[in-house]
């Protein structure tokens, strides 16, 4: 199965431009046999946000407008996309606003994310936590579990993941300066811990001052990389993979001798102090969700 990473620019407050990029890029993607293609965080309406009420009128429901016109090229084109957005959720009464990601295909959404780890930066100072378990979504012949960019960086939202059955994890994101180290190491260490496939999606170009290092790649099983681009220019890369291999968690590499099974060695019962909210010192606090 084919899969295809797209790095590409985005422009703040245009989701009309964003998703004809996106469509354009899906459709260079299929020509060239992905099944799935993945676009960067916050695709649709860009991220450098400086507060709730200027982003609020750039995200959309889930189903909404975004979604139906992937919707409508993947009918059209065959495969399926996930893509990141800003999500506008009004069934708690108030308006909440989510970095979400989203899966679609030629029937519809077929699954949707929403970011869980929120850093300091960009319109993450304002979205509301992602407030839903983490799950895993079929696409074609493959699993697909959805992260966002600082997800990465805690090891217990992938092994969530993997737990759940994912082949593959895919994490659209907004890799400022400084990020160099999650792009080189992190990735291919989430993909080896887990034997499943890893895609990171970074976008590139400057919004408001900040600019984006793009450094995408698709990391296989074992943690090494198959594919990655280490200069920030538009691009779309592809990888062909096998969801047999991520389904085979228990390695032998030496029967008898030599073998790894790092979900049957697991030791859950030593793991209490992970369930355990440890408060630090925050320098700073910022109104989520307001």
């Amino acid at each position: 199965m084919r899969i295809a990473a797209v790095q590409m620019d985005v422009v703040l407050k245009d989701a009309d431009h964003n998703v004809a990029t996106m469509i354009d890029r899906l459709r260079k993607a299929r020509a060239n046999g992905a099944v799935l293609t993945v676009f960067p965080e916050c695709a649709a309406s860009g991220y450098c946000f400086e507060g709730l009420d200027e982003a609020r009128p750039f995200a959309q429901p889930i189903p909404g407008p975004a979604t139906e016109r992937m919707r409508a090229a993947c009918a059209e084109l065959g495969g399926y996309a996930v893509f990141g957005m800003l999500e506008l959720d009004r069934t708690s009464g108030t308006d909440r606003i989510f970095n979400a990601a989203v899966l679609v295909g030629p029937a519809g959404v077929i699954g949707s994310y929403r970011k869980v780890h929120l850093p300091f930066l960009g319109v993450d100072m304002f979205t509301s936590y992602g407030d839903r378990p983490f799950a895993v979504h079929r696409a074609g012949e493959i699993n697909v579990g959805m992260l966002i960019c600082y997800d990465a960086a805690f090891p217990e939202a992938a092994r969530c993941l993997a737990l759940a059955g994912a082949d593959l994890i895919v994490l659209p994101t907004n890799w400022p300066p400084g990020a160099e180290c999650t792009a080189a190491s992190v990735i291919n260490a989430r993909a080896l811990e887990n034997a499943v496939y890893f895609a990171a999606v970074n976008r590139v170009g400057e919004e408001r001052g900040v600019p984006f290092i793009g450094r995408s790649k698709i990391v296989d099983t074992n943690g090494n990389t198959l594919v990655e681009s280490m200069a920030p220019g538009e691009v779309i890369l592809y990888a062909d993979i096998d969801p047999a291999r991520a389904r085979r968690k228990h390695i032998i590499r030496v029967p008898d001798k030599h073998e790894i099974d790092r979900f049957a060695d697991r030791r859950p019962e030593l793991y209490a102090p992970l369930f355990a909210r440890h408060e630090l010192p925050t320098p700073r606090q910022c109104p989520r969700g307001s």
